[in-house]
């Protein structure tokens, strides 16, 4: 049996920091899971990520330059199974949300909607919103993908799922939710959910995507986090006041859905004409004495 972790913190310490175990029934959020270093449970991230990681699992190397065929080996997977997709939109939010709650029913219709207008609803494949927006695409004969990720608690995946794709490393994964998206639908979660919404802004405010909208659900939710963005940030000149038009605020699934059918139209149009640029350009080149 392998030796537990002691804590070295004073006993005071020690037992402001502990956590009662989660019961067994409880949703566990991807977006606000905290990770306890007494938790059987190593995933590959913490091992990569650690300076110290705990010893690792038998069946792999412990050198992190070997790890890289893990990693890249992620990449090639999920390359492989998206590669076909014409056009789909992922959706983020808690997975802590009840089906009977209002929040679950807009995700739902409104990716009930883009189904019907072809768009796949890709999702991180766990509960609450995630189901909410896969059982939308589902209904609608839409495809419905899940994009899962180790976690030390278990993530279930929801049973609304067309594809599933298992993965190890965060920044994989989130690799594939920008790739293979014409917008993002941004539901009220916890910090997976922001860490979400700020990596897509900084993609955006840096040129990185292009006609790329990021759509909030939950005027009440967010709206507080827009007046901050606002009222603080923007006024002590961090942000330009045209970086908070990177956000659409809604509470209507209908609105969304035209954006995103809009957006995806101009995202098609400008890659139409950068197509034909990249083809006259070399011609022209060649023309030249």
């Amino acid at each position: 049996m392998a030796p537990r972790r002691i804590r070295t913190s004073p006993p005071g310490l020690a037992r402001s920091r502990q956590r009662p175990a989660p019961p067994s029934n409880e949703r566990v959020a991807l977006d606000d899971a905290i990770r306890d270093v007494d938790t059987p449970r190593v995933t590959e991230d913490e091992q990569l990520l650690n300076f110290r990681p705990r010893p690792p699992r038998a069946e792999f190397t412990h050198t992190d330059p070997w790890r890289v065929m893990r990693i890249v080996a992620e990449f090639v997977e999920g390359f492989d199974r998206l590669a076909s997709l014409d056009k789909a939109v992922t959706v983020f939010g808690s997975a802590r949300v009840a089906p009977d709650d209002p929040q679950y029913r807009m995700a739902e219709e409104v990716a009930r909607l883009l189904a019907r207008a072809g768009f796949a609803i890709i999702t991180g494949g766990g509960p609450g919103i995630m189901e909410a927006a896969n059982k939308g695409a589902r209904d609608a004969g839409g495809t419905s993908i899940g994009c899962n990720i180790e976690l030390p608690f278990e993530q279930r995946p929801n049973p609304y799922l067309d594809t599933l794709i298992d993965f190890r490393y965060f920044f994989a994964r989130k690799t594939m939710f920008v790739k293979y998206s014409s917008a993002f639908l941004i539901f009220p979660g916890g910090f997976g959910t922001l860490d979400e919404l700020f990596e897509a802004l900084v993609l955006i405010q840096t040129g990185k995507l292009y006609h790329f909208p990021v759509i909030l659900f939950g005027t009440r939710y967010w709206g507080g986090l827009i007046e901050w963005l606002r009222g603080r940030v923007l006024h002590e000149g961090k942000i330009r006041s045209d970086d908070l038009d990177l956000m659409v605020l809604t509470d209507d699934p209908a609105q969304a859905s035209r954006l995103v059918i809009r957006a995806c139209d101009m995202q098609t149009s400008a890659a139409a004409r950068r197509a034909s640029r990249d083809l006259t350009e070399p011609a022209r080149g060649r023309s030249r004495p």
